[in-house]
């Protein structure tokens, strides 16, 4: 599947590579929006980095210190807390949470030759359909989500950019798949979906970047599930169609059969492939964001399986800004629509979902406000699991198909 897809991307981005030189007088001329997958990280600019799908805005004023020849440096954080009611809560779990989701601080240099961008703080990653991982400490539970994870520097690289339109990055990286980033702020949502669970969010390794007209084409080298083995490759194609449509191909995966496992590094996802086509419209007030996923672990004697494991899954994004004043205040609507399925096999196959051959929707609404860098938003959820395997799924023993959420995050960007 992997030699197929890559295969699939040369004769993509070549075709669209040819494209934007034979019209690319026509093309610079149109504004070409940002697309949401992170891929397309890779302009210059103090609000790219760390990555905001909206609809929260980051700071347009970022404080920033001129060192002279040197350039630049520009500081901007984010402090948020998180609030959560639920039912049908897993093992270790209450009904009722409260946390800190962000406390993070942002450094970077955008411009020149040497740029770099360093995180650091706290964070929790609330996410549909998982136990809810803790930011802080209290006397009764030990907050493991910053360590455990990706620590108290989640990401921070270099990033040399010889010429406009190529730059190369090093280090602890953002993820090139998926249509939702890794922490709540940059989200349209406060948890991330049914389809982030089965991706990777931080990687370290190498990426290369590279522009042509409205062509964005990534790669990277990288350890995957930040497994610390250096053998998974992404490709990312993000086009831009006209100012209001973008289309992202992306694909990878682990080139060799890894045994790593911990809380950041998942066995069998760590051994996957991944795929995603994400398509994004912009028109007006309206944000439409359609996008399909498929993963595949293969079967492999060191992992004590005996099939592959597959999943399908698609998303839909819907974001309407309702109101947008002079004053900095802002009023979204954003909705995000799942379904996954997983594929159902007998034997030791590995379970991806809530038991071998289970599938899952969900149905998330964020009403979210911002008054200048302040914010609020809360949300709904919920998840239905069929075909679920008792001991897999939701409630204390695993045997509940379904839970609701509610939660309330509240925050500054700065």
């Amino acid at each position: 599947m992997l030699r197929q897809f890559l295969i699939f991307f040369l004769a993509f981005a070549s075709f669209i590579y040819c494209k934007a030189q034979g019209g690319s007088s026509k093309i610079d001329t149109l504004p070409v929006p940002t697309p949401m997958p992170p891929s397309a990280m890779a302009g210059p600019s103090p609000m790219t980095t760390p990555g905001m799908a909206g609809p929260l805005q980051a700071n347009p004023r970022p404080f920033g210190y001129s060192f002279g020849h040197f350039g630049t440096i520009y500081v901007t954080g984010v402090v948020s807390g998180i609030g959560k009611l639920q039912n049908n809560v897993f093992p270790g779990e209450k009904k009722s949470i409260v946390d800190l989701s962000n406390g993070q601080v942002f450094i970077q240099k955008v411009d020149g030759v040497f740029q770099f961008f360093v995180q650091a703080g706290a964070y929790s990653l609330p996410d549909l359909g998982l136990p809810y991982v803790r930011a802080g400490n209290t006397e009764k539970t030990t907050g493991i989500a910053t360590n455990a994870f990706y620590g108290v520097l989640p990401q921070a690289f270099v990033k040399i950019a010889p010429v406009k339109n190529f730059s190369v990055m090093a280090g602890k990286l953002p993820t090139l798949i998926g249509a939702e980033y890794t922490f709540s702020f940059e989200n349209m949502n406060i948890e991330r979906g049914l389809l982030w669970n089965q991706e990777n969010a931080v990687n370290r390794g190498v990426q290369a970047n590279f522009t042509a007209g409205p062509l964005t084409l990534a790669a990277s080298w990288n350890d995957g599930m930040y497994s610390n083995r250096y053998t998974w490759g992404w490709l990312s194609a993000v086009y831009a169609i006209n100012s209001r449509n973008t289309l992202a191909l992306i694909g990878g995966g682990n080139t060799k059969t890894t045994t790593v496992s911990s809380s950041a590094t998942p066995l069998y996802l760590n051994n996957e492939q991944i795929y995603n086509v994400i398509y994004t419209h912009n028109s007006g007030k309206w944000t439409i964001e359609p996008y399909l996923q498929y993963t595949s672990v293969p079967k492999k004697e060191v992992l004590n399986t005996t099939d592959d494991a597959k999943t399908y899954g698609a998303a839909l994004f819907v974001n309407y800004a309702a109101l947008s004043n002079p004053d900095g205040s802002s009023f979204f609507l954003p909705v995000r629509l799942e379904y996954i399925k997983s594929s159902d096999s007998k034997g030791a196959t590995p379970n991806l979902l809530y038991g071998q051959g289970s599938n899952a929707s969900s149905f998330t609404l964020t009403p979210t406000y911002q008054y200048k860098r302040l914010f609020a938003r809360a949300e709904f959820s919920f998840v239905k699991a069929n075909k679920i395997i008792s001991g897999f799924a939701f409630g204390s023993d695993g045997t509940k198909s379904s839970q609701t959420r509610g939660s309330l995050e509240i925050g500054m960007l700065f």
